[in-house]
Formats: structure tokens, sequence, C-alpha cells
């Protein structure tokens, strides 16, 4: 643990290791001419149609954590760069499904082969991407993602 880091909340630390990470995917996906929101959602759309789905707006803003608004920004920006198509859903005339075009797939799939290179030596302290150690720190990641943190408006805010 560097000097920086030695006394830090939990809070902290997962704040310093999320921005790490979104600056490095920045940086490694900006030669495709990706951002590293973008490289979420094409990511995410990418391994979602590959399970046979066409999400909407509304399920790939719920698969990723971003926003629906922020969404839609997204895939008007990569449908404008040729990546995205966005399509009228057929069951919900208000919802627009997202797949990618040929030309975004392959930039994609070069994406996600950049992003995994980097993913291993990010985690290359816990033994790689199948270290044992990054096995239980996925674990305990998808634990508090999973854990809710809205807090009843009854319960009252401990003061110091």
């Amino acid at each position: 643990m560097s000097a920086a880091s030695e006394g830090s909340t939990p809070g902290f630390l997962v704040w310093r290791l999320s921005m790490k990470w979104r600056v490095a995917v920045d940086r490694a996906v900006a030669p495709l001419g990706l951002t590293h929101a973008q490289y979420s959602l094409v990511a995410s759309l990418y391994g979602m149609q590959r399970s046979g789905l066409r999400p909407s707006q509304r399920q790939l803003a719920d698969h990723t954590g971003l926003e629906p608004l922020y969404v839609s920004k997204l895939a008007r920006t990569l449908e404008a760069a040729g990546l995205v198509e966005r399509l009228p859903d057929p069951s919900d005339t208000r919802a627009v499904q997202l797949s990618l075009s040929d030309q975004g797939r392959d930039v994609t799939r070069r994406a996600i082969d950049v992003v995994q290179q980097l993913l291993d030596r990010l985690l290359e302290p816990l033994g790689g991407l199948e270290g044992r150690r990054t096995e239980v720190f996925s674990r305990e990641l998808a634990l508090l993602l999973n854990t809710p943190l809205d807090t009843p408006q009854d319960v009252p805010i401990k003061e110091e």
C-alpha cells in the first residue's frame, strides 16, 4: 500500500481505484475512437448480443449502471460514428433497441482485447485474471455492488 493510501477509508480506496481504472481504459481505447463510457456501452452490448438479446436503451442502462439519458446520448454518438444501430422496439413504441453494426462489432472486439490486457496488468499483484486472490476480490466486489445503499428516510443521520 502506498503512503498516500495508508489510513484511507475503503470508500476512498474504491473511488481512487475506479478513477485509476477509468483513466487507464480511456487511454487504452482512445486509439480505437472510444471513451471509457462508450467502451462500457459497446462491450456490454456485445456481450448481450452474443447471449441472443437485442436490448433496449433502458435495459442497457440497467445492465451498465449508467443513467438512461446518458445511455441515450452515448448511443446517438455511437450511431453517428457508425458503430451502433438504434431501431424502434417492436413491442414498445416508446423504446429503442440497440445493436452493434458490423464495424461496431469489429471495433468492440479489438477494444475488449485491449481492455483484457489492461485488466490482467491491473490484477497482476493478485495473481492475474485467473488468480485465486482475483477470484476472491471479484466475489467481494460483487457482494458490495449487490448491496443496496438506499437508506430509509426515517433513519436519522448520525452526527459527530
